[in-house]
């Protein structure tokens, strides 16, 4: 969909809507992921969001369609099976030196090493564009390519997209190529045109052996591609489980190394709420648990932004995060949990130490913020919020209103010692905003009942 203010208002609650998404409106992506409650992980020009399925349509794509996915700058063999299908259907000429990519695509052994007998200085020929050794590392020919190392291919030679031998044998999900390329001293941290390693690749691709393979000491790990991500960056949007847990373990990893958009790896996962990445990196590099991006937003206020329950738990409890740290704007992230009306989040950190009386930036509190944004859902009593209602029916004070979710976190707030009476930069208290007076007179109640037990 490319009608911006129609995405703002369809993503409130679905990933949410931040302006680094704008370039993706309108065009083509691919769907990398979708979420229980029918959200959409989209791919789109090297990004990847968290979509309402309201803001997509179905696309068919045609053969030459050109999508701005990720995969369109990292999977540059989308056509490799074409080029292999001619290479194979060419007839071979002992007398013609290109042939010598025919053999080794097919795998004849015996044939190749005729050929490199009578043409030895025509090893690195290339046919459409590929080379001998390049073909057979992709196709797994692991005898045709120590045969081609004996007569000294370059193992190091790249084609034109920067694709070297272990390239292609990460394209190709070779194992076996990968560690006797690796043993004949093949060049692990060479880029392509995308700027991506063979373990780039190999992760992008899925292929948990390979990654297991690539991940030597002091490997490629912390090198990054064009849009700034690193091998683990990727897995942790895709949520490669097997291949984080064999990232997260190499010796030389660097969590600290920052995307284009500013996250280091505890950030992306945070954002992603990937869980078994955050428990990983907390292992190994707890000290990042309160870093901040340039904006001021922690792994904790990325989490709560986008309701990921377990992440903010794991932050909180197992990390010790700082609850009450603030971004650029002076948000906690109980700020933007009251913002978002993510119920079970503002109960969490208010347990937590959560200030309910924080300012932001215009001096609004909690209380101030879920006043004025007025979050209308019923709240259920075996929904989301069925232990907030439970404990604020234990009050006895509720009687007979009926709570929706921003009723039910003023409520809740004014229980945990949330000042009425504050004024915000514009002289308004929580009480000056307040319409309903049912509603009004119920945060009074509570407010002077917490005052009453502390008093």
């Amino acid at each position: 969909m490319d009608d911006m203010d129609t995405v703002k208002k369809l993503q409130v609650g679905h990933g949410e809507w931040t302006d680094d998404m704008a370039p993706a409106l309108g065009q083509i992506g691919k769907v990398i992921k979708v979420f229980g409650d029918g959200d959409m992980r989209v791919s789109v020009g090297g990004q990847s969001w968290t979509f309402n399925p309201a803001c997509l349509t179905s696309y068919q794509r045609d053969n030459d369609a050109n999508l701005m996915t990720t995969e369109n700058a990292k999977e540059s063999k989308s056509t490799l099976v074409s080029i292999l299908e001619k290479i194979l259907a060419q007839k071979t000429d002992c007398e013609s030196p290109s042939s010598l990519v025919i053999e080794a695509a097919q795998g004849n052994i015996c044939k190749v090493r005729e050929m490199l007998q009578k043409h030895p200085d025509k090893v690195d020929i290339r046919n459409q564009g590929r080379t001998a050794l390049q073909v057979a590392s992709h196709l797994g020919h692991v005898e045709v390519v120590k045969v081609l190392i004996q007569a000294n291919a370059n193992i190091d030679l790249k084609d034109d997209e920067g694709d070297s031998a272990l390239h292609y044998a990460a394209y190709g999900n070779q194992g076996a190529v990968i560690r006797l390329l690796l043993a004949k001293a093949a060049n692990a941290e060479l880029l392509n045109n995308a700027k991506c390693t063979a373990l780039y690749i190999a992760v992008n691709k899925g292929f948990t052996e390979v990654v297991q393979i690539l991940c030597i000491p002091n490997c490629a790990i912390n090198v990054q591609d064009l849009h700034g991500d690193t091998p683990l960056h990727y897995a942790i949007t895709a949520d490669y489980r097997s291949i984080i847990e064999i990232l997260t373990e190499v010796p030389n990893i660097d969590f600290t190394v920052q995307n284009q958009q500013g996250f280091n790896l505890l950030h992306h996962s945070a954002l992603k709420g990937n869980v078994l990445a955050v428990r990983k990196i907390l292992e190994r590099a707890r000290q990042l648990v309160d870093s901040k991006k340039e904006d001021g937003f922690t792994a904790l206020h990325l989490a709560t932004l986008n309701n990921h329950q377990e992440v903010v738990e794991i932050l909180v409890k197992e990390g010790r995060c700082d609850v009450n740290l603030r971004n650029n704007r002076n948000q906690t992230p109980l700020h933007l949990a009251v913002t978002h009306g993510h119920i079970s989040l503002v109960q969490l950190l208010v347990t937590e130490g959560g200030d309910v009386n924080a300012e932001d930036e215009d001096g609004d509190t909690p209380m101030h913020i879920v006043l004025v944004q007025q979050h209308l859902t019923s709240l259920e009593p075996e929904g989301v919020g069925s232990a907030l209602l439970n404990k604020l029916q234990a009050t006895g004070l509720l009687g007979n209103t009926e709570l929706n979710v921003g009723t039910a976190i003023a409520c809740l707030l004014a229980l945990s010692g949330a000042d009425i009476n504050y004024a915000n930069h514009r002289g308004k208290s929580p009480l000056d905003l307040i319409t309903d007076g049912r509603i009004a007179h119920l945060v009074k109640k509570l407010y002077s009942e917490i005052q009453g037990t502390t008093s």
